[in-house]
């Protein structure tokens, strides 16, 4: 989606920026592990074919992705964005019939990261952020049935079990948007930020700390 190509979501401990070109060759290294693979249940591509996706992600207009850096480190300009990357976060638009029922999909590539809490923070933003930008009222995830630690996450944010299946080993929550956690999410998410992520990314590489520029207002 382009919907999300100038835009930042700045949290506690996270910030989400587009995925882009520059993104690639990292996302590349950590689809690679057999592990991630697993977990994501996803093929292993060449680096060209991650291009590719890279490119055909940022122009569908069903798919919504997110990078997920490191805040501390990406405050620190002295890293190159590429060096402050832990994961990326999902929003796909899975029905043409009903454009507010989204799948979303999380990955705390980095494992030195995980168990942190991270996964519940993002989860929450991008949760706000397609309420808010992209309409959605119904959230499904699809999680490997081995995967009790992300199933455990998502069901204290309020997912409950739709169905799970041996034969697939995999296990489908969901969340449907109401008034009272719309005010709850509004209440606990009070520190995110959205922000205009080409400025922020020109601040980085004049050498100054992305803190100091001010929130977008929209």
């Amino acid at each position: 989606m382009r919907i999300n190509e100038n835009t930042l979501l700045e949290g506690k401990h996270v910030v989400l920026v587009p995925y882009n070109a520059e993104h690639v060759p990292r996302y590349h290294q950590w689809m690679a592990s057999p592990e991630l693979q697993k977990l994501t249940a996803s093929e292993p591509l060449t680096l060209e074919e991650e291009y590719e996706m890279q490119r055909s992600w940022r122009e569908d207009t069903d798919k919504c992705t997110f990078i997920i850096l490191d805040k501390q480190r990406w405050a620190d300009p002295s890293f190159p964005e590429e060096e402050c990357m832990v994961g990326d976060v999902n929003i796909f638009l899975t029905d043409p019939s009903d454009p507010s029922l989204a799948e979303l999909e999380l990955m705390i590539a980095e494992s030195s990261y995980r168990g942190k809490g991270l996964g519940k923070e993002v989860a929450r933003m991008m949760i706000c952020y397609g309420i808010n930008k992209l309409g959605v009222k119904k959230f499904e995830v699809k999680i490997g049935l081995e995967n009790k630690v992300s199933i455990a996450m998502f069901k204290k944010i309020h997912f409950h079990v739709l169905s799970s299946s041996e034969v697939f080993q995999e296990i489908t929550l969901g969340l449907t948007v109401n008034e009272a956690l719309q005010q709850e999410l509004l209440a606990t998410l009070d520190f995110m930020q959205e922000r205009e992520y080409q400025k922020l990314k020109n601040y980085r590489h004049e050498g100054k700390n992305s803190s100091t520029m001010p929130a977008h207002q929209s």
